[in-house]
């Protein structure tokens, strides 16, 4: 079982990562603000005007820890990372896997069904602690009727896709009917992003930032090519099987802390702002809170649904990874999507 290790998160506009030895120090306007080893991290992700010295960057690609660039916002912008591992079979029997129509799609449908069923429970959750609304339950049946269809189609992407983005709309249409907060704050009309309008939309879409550089790695741990995917399309530059894995994840792990912290009110209005392109960015010290909560989600103890182990949530993509590569090998009948209630 591969051991989860830490992500260094680095926000503070200013500061400067260097090397000690096989350390890494972080220093802002000529202060040590902490020193971690190297052997303690397996990612760092600096937000904005973050420095990392080129020493540093040499260690890291040395000892396998990826360093992820991203803008202020949460806006992806570069990877550095070193060689990459794993075995080349196994990234040959991916290759295989992306080439067989019929393989390709099956893996594609059973992302979706996962990501469908996380996304049902997310609303069953919410009936079942706060009691049902004729919104809801409609909309759990909507993506019910989804998921069987999806589940009977033909094993094409396309296809598969198309109904994705159908049950996608129907989720999202009744997703203010899941804040018991800041309503008029927080609620939105529909998914967007690139960039995003509103402040749920900001902060779902941080979110899936830091959840897709986890899959990411989760992938790259086990050996995986993080850019041949089967559900998303494959794009120079794309991490398209890190999206299709975070697929599964994203109501299980980013909606429920996203919706967890407005439920809270640890974000609210002041936290946000509009810049002059109407697209909406959170303050330094709601990232703060929204890091600080990530973190603690993904230390909490579930159940793995397939493997019925006791695992931290954190660690259920690295183990989503390690069953797909046992089901390219062949180990496995069938890829088993991670589905928790």
């Amino acid at each position: 079982m591969k051991k989860l290790l830490n992500t260094l998160y680095v926000q503070k506009q200013g500061t400067y990562l260097r090397k000690e030895g096989e350390t890494v120090v972080a220093e802002n306007e000529g202060q040590v603000l902490l020193r971690l080893p190297i052997h303690t991290l397996q990612g760092i992700v600096t937000f904005g005007n973050v420095m990392t010295s080129p020493f540093l960057l040499h260690l890291c690609a040395e000892r396998g820890v990826c360093v992820s660039f991203l803008s202020e916002s949460g806006r992806f912008l570069a990877r550095v990372e070193g060689p990459v591992s794993g075995n080349v079979l196994l990234r040959l029997a991916q290759m295989r896997a992306y080439e067989d129509k019929a393989k390709k799609g099956g893996i594609a449908r059973c992302f979706v069904i996962g990501k469908l069923m996380n996304a049902r429970n997310v609303l069953l959750r919410r009936m079942r602690d706060h009691g049902e609304t004729p919104e809801l339950k409609e909309a759990g049946e909507k993506i019910a009727d989804v998921i069987r269809r999806v589940h009977d189609s033909e094993p094409d992407a396309m296809r598969i896709r198309g109904l994705e983005g159908e049950a996608g709309a129907v989720y999202f249409g009744v997703f203010n009917e899941l804040l018991m907060a800041g309503r008029e704050t927080f609620s939105i009309a529909s998914r967007n992003r690139r960039p995003p309008m509103d402040p749920m939309n900001a902060l779902l879409s941080y979110l899936y930032t830091l959840l897709a550089h986890d899959c990411r790695g989760a992938l790259e741990g086990v050996g995986l090519d993080p850019q041949i995917g089967f559900l998303h399309e494959v794009r120079s530059g794309r991490p398209a099987l890190a999206l299709d894995l975070m697929e599964e994840f994203r109501a299980l792990m980013a909606d429920r802390v996203a919706l967890s912290l407005v439920n809270l009110r640890q974000v609210g209005a002041g936290d946000f702002k509009t810049t002059e392109t109407g697209a909406v960015e959170m303050s330094e010290k709601a990232r703060k809170t929204v890091l600080e909560v990530w973190q603690k989600k993904k230390q909490e103890m579930v159940i793995h649904p397939f493997l019925e182990e006791r695992a931290p949530i954190g660690l259920l993509p690295h183990l989503q990874a390690l069953l797909l590569a046992r089901y390219l090998r062949g180990d496995l009948d069938a890829y088993p999507p991670c589905i928790m209630k």
